[in-house]
């Protein structure tokens, strides 16, 4: 690995698995698609204009698949207590903004993933996803919209 990438590495990071702890609440998980994200990286490195973003994109990606591998879990064990029990237990009564997040659909959560939890600009966000800026802008504002709405739903949410 050359210089550059080291201190790439060494500045990021630390930075990519923290945010990917804030959003798999697990340690070890975090450290495994922060890691898995490098790899990609360094397997393009040469190729990729702008690292950090291709970097977090990547990470986002690999979270989606672990939220969705969780709620394959949770669904599986749900099946099996169901069967068991006449009736089970809803799985949680209160609202939680991350199940909301990954109900968005992929075109609005990415966007809102490397906006609000990695805090890129909506110029890289653009880049990055090859779309334009005024898109993942309007992106945003629906995937805003779509949460409010939800929490209103869940809650009394007065503007």
């Amino acid at each position: 690995m050359d210089s550059e990438a080291e201190e790439f590495f060494t500045e990021f990071y630390p930075r990519l698995a923290g945010w990917c702890r804030g959003l798999v609440d697990d340690d070890a998980t975090a450290h495994d698609i922060a890691s898995e994200a490098f790899t990609r990286l360094w397997s393009r490195w040469r190729t990729v204009d702008r690292p950090e973003s291709y970097l977090f994109s990547v990470a986002a990606n690999l979270v989606k698949d672990h939220w969705r591998a969780r709620e394959h879990e949770r669904s599986a064990v749900r099946g099996l207590l169901a069967g068991r029990r006449e009736h089970a237990p809803a799985a949680d009564q209160g609202f939680d903004l991350r199940s909301l997040v990954e109900a968005l659909p992929k075109r609005l959560r990415v966007p809102v993933l490397l906006y609000y939890y990695a805090g890129l600009p909506v110029s890289e966000i653009a880049a990055v996803l090859h779309r334009r800026p005024n898109t993942v802008k309007g992106d945003l504002h629906q995937a805003r919209e779509r949460l409010r709405t939800a929490l209103r739903g869940l809650h009394e949410i007065s503007t």
